[in-house]
């Protein structure tokens, strides 16, 4: 079974106000097994539009991270931010498909690093082909997909039509990978093709739910 994700995007407005939502939330997130994977570490704004924070969570599947935003607990948290910060939330269902294919050892450095990405596609074909020739290099990095499109309920403000989550071994990887000549190659077939959103984050290492 695919794990879930939160992929959420935020402007904080009242920091008094958003600590004691982050203190109340983590009642619901112990309850429903979440783990942070990206949260207020370093961070790269390479392509689009975003918010000025970052959150990646991972539950156990799809089911458990929509029933952990549904619950009682975890609206009783939210009532605290809803007045102290503007949002955009995705629950979205992991990706079980080919993995791009490992080319050698990449060390690991620190923390992980993602590829948080928010796509409209507006030529559906000419995005095929920019889908195939990214998996060589994100490969030679160590990259691999948790999330690529996927059944998912935006919960909260707005994003794009689909969106993207790619783990690599490192933070220096995850840019390194973005940086490469092979990856720019592929990523020129998609100009003109689709809208991107994209950050490259520092996973996070620090106390869980």
């Amino acid at each position: 079974m695919t794990k879930g994700y939160w992929i959420g995007l935020v402007d904080v407005t009242d920091p008094q106000r958003y600590e004691a939502y982050r203190a109340a939330n983590a009642v619901a997130f112990h309850k429903y097994g979440a783990r942070f994977l990206v949260r207020a570490g370093a961070v790269e704004h390479v392509e689009g539009a975003s918010r000025s924070r970052l959150v990646v969570m991972e539950f156990d599947d799809y089911d458990t991270a929509l029933a952990c935003y549904r619950s009682g607990e975890y609206q009783h948290a939210i009532a605290l931010r809803r007045d102290a910060s503007d949002a955009d939330l995705v629950v979205i269902a992991g990706y079980d498909g080919p993995q791009p294919p490992v080319s050698g050892t990449i060390p690991t450095i620190g923390a992980k690093g993602y590829w948080v990405g928010h796509v409209d596609v507006t030529e559906p074909a000419g995005y095929q082909a920019y889908m195939a020739a990214d998996m060589a290099p994100i490969g030679a990095h160590g990259g691999h997909f948790l999330v690529r499109g996927g059944t998912r309920e935006l919960v909260e403000g707005r994003a794009r039509s689909r969106s993207i989550v790619l783990a690599f071994p490192s933070y220096q990887a995850a840019l390194a990978c973005y940086r490469s000549e092979a990856y720019q190659a592929a990523a020129a077939l998609r100009q003109g093709r689709a809208a991107f959103d994209l950050l490259i984050c520092e996973g996070y290492d620090g106390p869980q739910p």
